[in-house]
């Protein structure tokens, strides 16, 4: 793994040069600091808002949706009150979460005055050290100055795994994740997040 540099400001990343999706998909465990500083977002990508649900027939219902006013939990110490406070989220989902055998995302952005190809999203999720899962999508053009949604749904790859449903919902904020995202393989942004699935 790379080195981690400091920069005038105090911020700690990694050093970026080099990294590439397929660098990405090798991570077995989470990033202990931010892959590159936050100017690497030269496109001015910014997030408005998430919303995570329940696709389950007879139980669709929604999980959390910041634009309906769910507000994630504040970042950890060291995180929060920092330039890095907005790229490191806590979610806290509960139990009911793990038992979703389905779940659908909305992801809403907006960008800058440059067009936008092959945007795509690299996302690990880990627990205590090991990968759980990974998912990988790519949008392949964003026009300037738009707003655009991002959707996807998946298989829930933790209904099938009684004890990391049993590990997960007594350990607050262990489980974490990584979202990488590129523009034509060019890594530009780097968030982090940690969950809570205990009751």
């Amino acid at each position: 793994m790379a080195e981690i540099i400091t920069d005038e400001y105090g911020n700690q990343y990694y050093d970026p040069a080099g990294y590439t999706p397929d660098w990405c998909n090798t991570l077995e465990a989470p990033c202990e600091a931010f892959l590159l500083p936050l100017n690497y977002n030269v496109y001015n990508i910014q997030f408005v808002d998430f919303r995570i649900r329940s696709l389950d027939p007879g139980n669709e219902y929604v999980l959390f949706d910041i634009g309906a006013g769910s507000m994630p939990s504040p970042p950890p110490e060291g995180v929060a009150g920092t330039a890095d406070a907005g790229r490191f989220i806590r979610y806290k989902f509960g139990p009911g979460l793990l038992d979703i055998q389905t779940i659908g995302t909305t992801l809403e952005f907006v960008n800058g005055e440059y067009e936008v190809k092959n945007f795509r999203m690299i996302e690990r999720h880990y627990f205590r050290g090991q990968l759980i899962t990974s998912y990988d999508f790519t949008m392949p053009f964003v026009i300037p100055n738009s707003k655009n949604n991002w959707e996807m749904m998946y298989a829930n790859p933790l209904v099938a795994n009684p004890e990391w449903k049993e590990a997960l919902a007594t350990a607050p904020w262990e489980a974490k994740s990584d979202s990488f995202y590129f523009v034509n393989d060019r890594l530009i942004m780097h968030n982090r997040a940690e969950y809570d699935y205990s009751p």
